[in-house]
């Protein structure tokens, strides 16, 4: 219980933080910064839907809790933002449609597959399932906190070059991850492929192209906001190192690799694969992770 209760606090702490700093430049809404309303409203959503998903014992609703987090973060912000610029919309749209796009999709693929094993375990657990809920509040803030910062700022920036070439890194690493998700999807549904382990495609230079590919996309909006950025709000670009920590070293690649090893680490064509391709960048040097 005291680690999760930790892990808790810790998430909250750096948060605020970041929500302050981001705030520096922020419009206000009814007397707070609109950056501080929107960082709370992806933490209320999960808290909230975190209890019947406890009691009933149930992941189903865990990604598209984000999804819905993002869509609802963004517009609260339209609402209360009296005068939003080209930048702030495009990056209001961009980040909506990646939100329903990978909700739907997480959501459709458990309801298909019947759980997510990554929750077996924690959701048994008071404490520990709570931290995860609130790791989701925390992973749509601070993803989207360089995003949000755009959106809310009162610093407005003539489209430019760094707008251009965010959109299309945005672009990029949503069509990678779309085409990654499909051609996995397509494999799986294969009845012979069942118990097999994905080779082709985006995944024969890449053992995870997916999440490469929403690196790539969030890295974009941070280029689009970079130009918008005053003082403290420059802690806000942690948004792409965030997602890349996590999706390798939380809860994306350092999870499937062990999985992967566990369930195919005896197959000499497997051990061949993971030798032979890069574990996330496609064409880089590959990192054996056995």
């Amino acid at each position: 219980m005291i680690k999760p209760l930790i892990g808790i606090l810790a998430i909250l702490a750096i948060s605020c933080g970041i929500a302050l700093a981001g705030s520096q430049g922020s419009i206000e809404a009814n007397g707070l910064p609109l950056f501080l309303i929107c960082a709370s409203v992806g933490f209320i959503l999960h808290w909230i839907i975190f209890v019947p998903s406890f009691f009933f014992q149930t992941e189903h609703y865990f990604d598209l809790t984000g999804s819905i987090s993002y869509a609802v973060t963004i517009i609260v912000a339209y609402l209360f933002h009296p005068n939003m610029d080209a930048r702030s919309l495009v990056v209001c749209v961009l980040i909506t449609i990646w939100a329903i796009r990978l909700g739907s999709y997480l959501f459709l693929r458990v309801k298909r597959d019947g759980k997510d094993r990554r929750f077996d375990e924690m959701k048994t657990k008071f404490f520990r399932y709570m931290f995860t809920w609130t790791m989701g509040g925390a992973w749509v803030f601070i993803t989207m906190a360089a995003g949000l910062a755009v959106i809310t700022s009162a610093n407005q920036v003539a489209l430019d070059g760094f707008f251009y070439s965010g959109v299309a890194l945005w672009a990029l690493g949503f069509g990678i991850e779309i085409v990654a998700d499909r051609q996995k999807s397509q494999f799986r549904r294969n009845p012979e492929n069942k118990e097999k382990f994905i080779t082709e495609g985006l995944w024969s230079i890449s053992r995870h192209p997916n999440y490469f590919g929403e690196i790539v996309l969030w890295l974009g909006i941070a280029v689009i906001a970079l130009p918008t950025l005053l003082g403290w709000q420059y802690v806000t670009l942690i948004s792409p190192i965030f997602v890349t920590f996590l999706l390798i070293k939380v809860s994306g690649v350092k999870l499937l690799e062990k999985s992967g090893m566990e369930r195919w680490g005896e197959d000499p064509a497997y051990r061949d694969y993971v030798a032979s391709t890069p574990s996330l960048v496609p064409f880089s040097r590959s990192k054996n992770t056995q």
